[in-house]
């Protein structure tokens, strides 16, 4: 059944897919961190899980950057959750797909439960298995890997078979499972990789993105995966709203080991049944603020007519930078600007373009805020507490500073982006206080 292996091009690489099946639907599947789509093809459970989902389905899978056929990321870097959300969209491009169910496995299910929120226009259902929020245990989040031990289970990783142990235990005595699940591992990621990327994957947290999902959501989970403890699926499904959660006995991780029929069972009923496109009112979006500051006084100083000529070479800048960022420019604030973004890490580097490139141009010093959150879309304007949030993040940064929430900084690790942490603050209009950090220059 082994199909023909395409690329879909990136600005950043090529992404490796496959596509197979013919069914009613499209069902894209996101693997977890170690996957080959060539090689899994080597591996007969796979087979047969995979064509089950060709019976009614076309389905799409495909290696995210860095792991499998895919283009690698630079060396000693690692990839950014946006840049894997950047791949769903790359591969739905290349095969015609305009909306299809998401299916992610293990932290795969990050990444799909990421696009089904900032793109619920193209995530017709989403299934998450055996996934997660958080990786690891936190004050306000019980569920995930205590700390402390995240060194112990990352020298697990680097022996193979404690790895079984976690994922397989089930076919840990199985000799020519163990020889081939060895070699489909060593075909995704080499060594010195997977461990880093394991401790990056880790530290991912997308708690605050569950309740901004609106598509239908089915949460699978066995009762003993090692890996990730089925409170994380709990987790997940308490907070999605509407969202389905089916416990199943058994104790891997792996979806293509154990009792597959459930878990197939379970999905194609789930999106079988699923019908319709919903009217999309809500989505998932990084929020920017922009203000020039000192306007008033600036403009005293220029004259009217010098400083409309400096505000059109401002406005000229701004729009620049919103498309090559591939924001969404939502309307003038004044001597400021409201934009939405897909992705948080490329509305940051915009807001420091645009920082700089002013303050090279025309000496004035622009402040920008950043929020990710839910924004309900009217028309050609946006509103929600995630607008007024980021609203009130600017108000508290300085003169050529790009402030951000805590949302926002979480969003971007493994960006390469630094922050200074600017403590925590009360913000007019928000309940609570918000931690915000400042993105290093």
């Amino acid at each position: 059944m082994e199909p023909e292996t395409r690329f879909a091009s990136t600005p950043e690489g090529e992404v490796g897919y496959q596509v197979f099946g013919d069914g009613p639907i499209d069902l894209l599947y996101v693997a977890s961190w170690r996957w080959n789509i060539d090689a899994m093809w080597l591996e007969p459970r796979i087979e047969r899980f995979f064509t089950h989902l060709a019976s009614f389905s076309r389905v799409i899978v495909f290696d995210k950057r860095g792991t499998g056929i895919s283009d690698p990321v630079p060396l000693g870097a690692l990839p950014t959750l946006e840049q894997w959300t950047d791949d769903i969209g790359a591969v739905l491009d290349a095969v015609d797909s305009e909306r299809a169910a998401i299916l992610g496995h293990g932290d795969g299910s990050i990444m799909a439960m990421l696009y089904a929120a900032a793109h619920p226009d193209r995530a017709s259902a989403l299934v998450v298995l055996d996934g997660l929020a958080s990786g690891l245990q936190r004050e306000d989040h019980p569920s995930g890997l205590p700390p402390h031990l995240l060194d112990r289970m990352t020298d697990a990783w680097r022996d193979g078979g404690h790895r079984l142990r976690i994922v397989a235990p089930s076919l840990e005595a199985d000799a020519a499972f163990v020889r081939r699940i060895e070699r489909f591992w060593r075909l995704s990621l080499p060594p010195a990789a997977y461990v880093r990327m394991f401790r990056w994957i880790m530290q991912l947290d997308i708690r605050a993105v569950l309740p901004t999902i609106r598509v239908p959501t089915l949460v699978l989970h066995r009762t003993g995966d090692r890996l990730v403890p089925v409170d994380s699926g709990r987790y997940v499904a308490d907070h999605i709203p509407g969202a389905t959660f089916v416990e199943l006995p058994g104790d891997d991780f792996y979806f293509f080991v154990g009792d597959q029929d459930s878990l197939l069972d379970e999905i194609q009923g789930f999106l079988t049944g699923v019908r319709g496109s919903p009217e999309i009112d809500r989505i998932l979006s990084t929020v920017m603020f922009t203000d020039i500051v000192g306007s008033t006084d600036r403009a005293a100083e220029l004259g009217d007519r010098r400083w409309r000529e400096a505000l059109d070479v401002h406005d000229l800048t701004v729009r620049k930078h919103i498309e090559h960022f591939r924001g969404r420019r939502i309307k003038t604030t004044g001597d400021g600007v409201l934009a939405t973004f897909d992705g948080p890490a490329r509305a940051i580097r915009c807001a420091r373009a645009i920082g700089n490139e002013v303050r090279q141009k025309l000496g004035i010093e622009v402040r920008a805020g950043l929020h990710t959150g839910e924004v309900e879309l009217r028309e050609e304007d946006i509103g929600g507490i995630a607008v007024a949030l980021a609203a009130r993040v600017m108000a508290e940064a300085g003169p050529s500073e790009v402030l951000v929430s805590s949302t926002v900084k979480d969003l971007v690790i493994g960006s390469g982006i630094e922050f200074d942490d600017r403590g925590s603050h009360p913000l007019k209009g928000v309940p609570g206080e918000w931690r915000l950090y400042a993105v290093k220059a």
